[in-house]
């Protein structure tokens, strides 16, 4: 007994659809369809002459004819697939195929039949096995235990850890890619380690990194600890696991790159430079929540405007890597690039990984004479204010109402 004959359904799929093989049965739908049969025998003694039955063979493994349907079982070795953006399910199936996990590419259509959840397979890196039925196939990649090689960057996140106000350490973005980049192939696990990836962070040739060109500059004269803050945007990234910490990075940064691709046209009329609006942008996300952005987006622009120093707390924590604790007069006292309270103008980098709102709020500010802001509830809502009088009260509302 052949592979495609202990798959009933396979074999019925095929026979039908191709209508190479006559079931004996004289139906009105096989009377309707002698001239597409012969065209298609036709094509294979084509196949048989032309090419032998080397040809016949690799057109049967890939449609399913003459046997070639399917695979049983759940599989042999491990091997990573990747689902490339905008892939269809028939593109998934010729993948899959490709590294030999299934059998044919009907075998997977077969078994991805009426299973919506295969229509939502992500584009990513998956560990499948050789040598799969197109059923353990579709149950495996559609399994959230398959994917490997992704992460999600929330915004607001540093690129080293930061430790919470219970001392539990929160991972920056650079330990996160050298988590995603582990995976276990047959018992074999690898990964980029954290001190790799910090490493090749501050020290890799920047033209080998894929970030902007806009960018170059000012990452250039950055502190190499922070050089790459803010470049990786917030969002899902896919990397390719077990690959080297630059080329971990270049996957990253670039897909980052693509994201931030329009912004050299969007920040013409701000007045400000493409990294600067990276550095507001980040500066917004760490200081309020997304409906204040806008007003402290303002409130940023008429500070520089009028050479006020900025005064943000979270530019002090970012320092400390502590950015959920309330600032202290001798940190706010210490010397620093990025003490916010001593310097005027911005940070040299970006604090943090700013999210598309705040990018959009830091090009497109309210209007409005505000030069303060404060947290005013528990919610995170801000109160503005355009003397210090108003701040200092708007303070002492937040005190009473618990927001610090």
């Amino acid at each position: 007994m052949n592979d495609v004959d202990r798959d009933g359904v396979d074999q019925q799929h095929e026979d039908s659809d191709l209508d190479l093989f006559d079931s004996g049965e004289d139906t009105p739908a096989k009377r309707a369809k002698p001239r597409r049969k012969l065209i298609l025998l036709a094509i294979v003694a084509v196949v048989l002459i032309g090419g032998g039955w080397g040809a016949y063979y690799g057109a049967g493994a890939y449609l399913g004819i003459g046997g070639y349907g399917n695979y049983g079982g759940d599989g042999d070795s491990d091997v990573l697939v990747q689902v490339d953006n905008g892939a269809t399910i028939t593109d998934i199936a010729e993948t899959l195929r490709s590294k030999d996990v299934v059998r044919t590419v009907r075998a997977f259509l077969n078994a991805s039949a009426g299973n919506a959840e295969v229509g939502n397979v992500q584009p990513g890196f998956y560990v499948m096995k050789t040598h799969m039925s197109g059923e353990a196939a579709v149950t495996r990649i559609v399994s959230a235990a398959s994917r490997v090689g992704n992460v999600q960057i929330k915004a607001g996140t540093q690129l080293d850890d930061t430790k919470n106000p219970d001392n539990s350490v929160k991972p920056g973005i650079l330990s996160q890619l050298a988590s995603a980049s582990c995976v276990t192939l047959n018992g074999d696990k690898k990964c980029v380690s954290a001190d790799d990836v910090h490493k090749a962070a501050q020290t890799a040739d920047l033209a080998k990194l894929g970030i902007p060109s806009w960018a170059v500059p000012d990452v250039s004269k950055a502190p190499p600890v922070n050089r790459l803050e803010g470049l990786i945007v917030s969002g899902v990234y896919d990397v390719r696991p077990g690959t080297d910490a630059v080329t971990l990075l270049r996957s990253v940064l670039s897909q980052s790159a693509a994201k931030l691709a329009t912004l050299p046209q969007t920040s013409q009329d701000t007045g400000m430079t493409p990294y600067q609006i990276l550095v507001i942008a980040s500066l917004i996300e760490r200081e309020a929540i997304t409906s204040d952005f806008a007003k402290v987006s303002r409130v940023i622009y008429n500070r520089l405007a009028q050479g006020i120093p900025m005064g943000d707390d979270s530019t002090i924590n970012y320092v400390l890597d502590q950015p959920l604790i309330r600032t202290s007069d001798e940190n706010r006292d210490r010397p620093g690039p990025y003490n916010t309270y001593l310097n005027h103008g911005l940070t040299p980098t970006p604090i943090s990984s700013p999210s598309q709102d705040a990018l959009a709020a830091a090009q497109k500010p309210a209007d409005g004479p505000w030069l303060f802001f404060v947290k005013c509830d528990k919610d995170g809502n801000s109160c503005f204010a355009v003397t210090q009088a108003e701040q200092d009260a708007n303070a002492d509302k937040a005190k009473a109402a618990g927001a610090f």
